[in-house]
């Protein structure tokens, strides 16, 4: 499995961005995907996920992020609003073969490049 993320950029506070991972392979609606983020210096951390078993979001991005997948193009999307400065990280996606998609980092098979969002205050 091969995952591609764009979309990325700058963005002031308050705007809005919308990532895209684009998957590989035949079952990509079988797949649980997750998008995760890491700031400088920091460990990477959960952002939200989309799988059989529901949707989920970090308490920090409730209500701004939305994920969602198209899974005729095997492409997952991550829609930002309401950016913050906080939110400035390179953005993963991931692929769980569980097809859950969770809130954990070890629970994904693969991952993206990263994508760079900053958000400029």
């Amino acid at each position: 499995v091969q995952l591609q993320a764009f979309g990325g950029g700058l963005a002031q506070a308050g705007g809005s961005l919308r990532l895209s991972c684009a998957a590989s392979g035949r079952t990509f609606r079988n797949y649980g995907m997750g998008w995760f983020r890491q700031a400088p210096g920091k460990e990477r951390e959960f952002v939200a996920a989309i799988g059989w078993s529901g949707t989920y979001y970090a308490d920090s991005v409730k209500g701004r992020f939305t994920i969602s997948r198209d899974n005729a193009k095997s492409t997952v999307y991550l829609q930002m609003n309401s950016l913050k400065p906080e939110d400035t990280a390179v953005y993963y996606c991931a692929a769980d073969l569980g097809g859950a998609g969770r809130v954990y980092v070890t629970s994904y098979d693969y991952w993206g490049q990263g994508t760079q969002v900053t958000v400029s205050s």
